[in-house]
């Protein structure tokens, strides 16, 4: 098969993405070292991947605690009301963006999904007080499109953004 071919590009890609999510920070010559290219290679495929927002961004993975933060997530339900373009807006600009610092909360994650829920939020505040604080003011954005707002806090990321917490073993005291 021709190394030009789609299958051996993506094929590629694949390879060169795993390692960024392994380590986003690791050195070109590092990355083209475990996937047996050359630099040049590496550097074009992600040039590539971030031209066409296949990667969209590069993130530094954080452990709560030692920023004295407490990590949360909110499960949103909607009502059955359609959602109007005024609405839609808010989402699409990101209005949720503009009341988080107002509450002392930073948004990690803003997912729209299916199934039970129809939105998922992960954020972090100093403590429950902030986050209720936040969830009573995302409910006022959304007034009237909201069924259901559940706020959980999280006891111990095992695994975030695909990587493994160096203190894992520290779960044990959770189970």
């Amino acid at each position: 098969m021709p190394k030009s071919s789609r299958k051996q590009i993506d094929e590629d890609e694949k390879k060169v993405i795993s390692e960024l999510q392994k380590n986003a920070k690791e050195s070109i010559d590092k990355i083209a070292k475990r996937c047996n290219f050359s630099r040049q290679k590496v550097w074009r495929i992600i040039k590539r991947l971030e031209k066409s927002k296949t990667i969209w961004g590069y993130a530094a993975i954080v452990n709560e605690e030692k920023q004295d933060l407490k990590h949360y997530i909110m499960l949103i339900k909607k009502t059955t009301v359609p959602i109007d373009e005024k609405v839609a807006d808010k989402i699409i600009t990101r209005k949720l963006e503009s009341i988080a610092p107002k509450t002392g909360v930073k948004i990690e994650n803003s997912l729209y999904v299916h199934g039970v829920y129809d939105w998922i939020v992960s954020f972090t505040a100093k403590d429950i007080k902030q986050a209720k604080k936040f969830c009573e003011n995302f409910i006022e954005l959304y007034r009237g499109y909201i069924a259901e707002l559940n706020l959980l806090e999280t006891l111990f990321s095992v695994k975030k953004q695909g990587v493994l917490n160096p203190k894992a073993i520290e779960l044990k005291q959770f189970l």
